[in-house]
């Protein structure tokens, strides 16, 4: 192909990246060889899974009409399909196909991730999300995570669910696993499992867990030092209770040499600080015979961490207190008549602001009136003790003792990647919500799209590297340097265009806008020669 001007268009994008990218992973190799079709058959399984991680990264919508899609961008050209041979049908039974081997898809996929492109997995940030679903789901394959109720992160507890797990790198925050489970699923009994499979995809390579505090069981620990795996995670209040915290004092923890990404541009004295504070830490078994565990046990206070938590308990006060106001002078009146109506709305409103730790209140009927009567304080004492903890919380760990104490956080920081993750999981890649009628498509889907945010990471994490010790780019943000994402990159590129062969004519591409030519250079990719 070669550069011109464009008349009659298809839209190139970042097509031969996204291509070159799915050649490097042996993304197609992979799954025909453990999908493997008819010799009759016009496209193979990994052909379509191929399209369709290119159709997630470039046109994130419902998943039909692919065809469509195929025929307005350059994928015959790139990708050597027929896009009439992309209908629902196809796409269909490729998703069925590929559902009873996503185990292996992943695994090996992960795995040539991880030796293509010189990912480091010593350190891996595991955590899982929900995803709603729309359907009733009455019939299911056993094989295949379920459709459940749960408990949704997005607040729809009227819709079932799906959950993924999904583990990424501390290098670049590539997701080098995932796995769905079922909507009802306990995320602490996700852990032994997800642990297990990240050893096979690192291989002989040493590395560390981090994750949430579902990570923290007795059983998950004892498994994790039974298997030589290193963990960072922080405790929940039923291992570290409040009181813990409460008696902490901020004067014997040391100052971390930390600034948290969003505060890099803040003057030093309105940025997060963090101290820490370090002890060991036993843990007991549900049974006499269980050994017990000892971790080191890491306490860090965020004067971030504290100042939220005072702003949203002056707020949580504040409204409780217009509430209850409110409730007084409506004593006797329609809505509170009776001691009963009255002693259920003071509950609700404890409930609702989350201030029953330290509401105190009588409920009466006066004598004279007949009408009730409410008494209400909060209880300072109480406050004072939540008030304590502000800031604090507890990582438990099990590396050695010569990774420091700060040096543990700065570790754990790291997590919030995996987070941003799930981010584009459910925004730029349209995950959710999920329309579809079998779990067994469901389970398939996710796992075409966890590929794709997989190539999304790879891209990001190749600019940023090329682009070192500079970490931002001119043209991604109109009138400024912007640090580039997955998602920047992939709008930069969008724009590029292509205009078939005819005639005895080859395809030429319009000439690319500087940053499309500047990061097709990061890239190390030329799209005059697709793969």
């Amino acid at each position: 192909m070669t550069y011109g001007q464009p008349s009659v268009e298809k839209m190139l994008g970042a097509l031969p990246v996204l291509g070159d990218y799915c050649r490097r992973l042996d993304l197609a190799g992979i799954i025909d060889r453990a999908c493997p079709v008819r010799d009759l058959g016009y496209l193979t399984h990994g052909q379509v899974i191929e399209a369709l991680v290119a159709n997630r990264l470039t046109s994130p919508a419902p998943l039909v009409r692919v065809t469509d899609w195929a025929r307005e961008h350059a994928v015959e050209e790139v990708f050597g399909i027929d896009p009439a041979l992309l209908n629902d049908d196809r796409i269909g039974r490729a998703l069925d196909a590929i559902a009873p081997e996503l185990d292996h898809i992943v695994g090996s996929v992960g795995a040539q991730a991880i030796t293509a492109f010189g990912i480091d997995v010593s350190r891996l940030h595991w955590d899982m999300t929900s995803i709603s679903l729309y359907g009733s789901y009455e019939h299911t394959e056993d094989e295949f995570a379920t459709p459940k109720f749960g408990h949704p992160k997005d607040r729809r507890p009227d819709l079932k669910q799906i959950q993924a797990g999904l583990a990424a790198t501390g290098d670049g925050g590539v997701p080098v696993f995932h796995r769905a489970f079922d909507g009802g699923a306990g995320e602490v009994s996700q852990v032994v499992g997800a642990m297990t499979a990240l050893r096979k995809i690192a291989g002989p390579r040493q590395f560390l867990l981090v994750g949430d505090s579902k990570l923290i069981s007795y059983g998950n620990v004892r498994d994790m030092i039974a298997a030589e795996v290193e963990f960072i995670a922080p405790a929940s209040k039923t291992y570290v209770p409040a009181r813990v915290l409460a008696d902490l004092d901020l004067a014997n923890a040391v100052e971390v040499g930390y600034v948290a990404e969003r505060d890099a541009r803040a003057p030093a004295e309105q940025r997060g600080r963090w101290r820490v504070v370090e002890d060991t830490m036993t843990l007991t078994g549900p049974h006499k015979k269980d050994p017990a565990l000892s971790v080191r046990r890491v306490f860090v206070h965020s004067t971030a961490r504290a100042h939220a938590a005072a702003t949203a308990r002056a707020k949580k006060l504040d409204r409780a207190r217009d509430d209850l106001d409110r409730l007084v002078r409506g004593l006797g009146s329609r809505h509170y008549p009776t001691e009963k109506a009255v002693a259920e709305r003071v509950a609700a409103i404890g409930r609702a602001r989350r201030v029953a730790a330290y509401l105190r209140t009588e409920t009466g009927t006066g004598s004279a009136t007949g009408k009730p009567i409410l008494t209400w304080s909060f209880d300072q004492a109480a406050i004072d003790a939540e008030t304590a903890t502000d800031g604090w919380y507890a990582l438990l760990t099990t590396l050695p003792a010569t990774v420091t104490a700060q040096e543990v956080l700065i570790r754990y920081k790291g997590q919030e990647v995996v987070e941003r993750r799930y981010s584009a999981f459910k925004g730029p890649l349209a995950v959710a919500p999920m329309f579809l009628k079998t779990n067994r498509r469901i389970a398939a889907l996710m796992t075409v799209i966890c590929l794709a945010l997989l190539i999304f990471c790879l891209i990001e994490r190749a600019v940023r590297a090329a682009l070192a010790p500079d970490t931002r780019l001119a043209g991604l943000v109109p009138g400024q340097k912007a640090k580039p994402t997955g998602r920047l990159i992939l709008q930069a590129l969008a724009g590029m265009r292509l205009i078939p062969a005819s005639g005895g004519q080859p395809a030429i591409i319009a000439r690319p806008t500087p940053v499309q030519a500047r990061l097709l250079d990061l890239l190390a990719v030329d799209p005059t020669r697709p793969p």
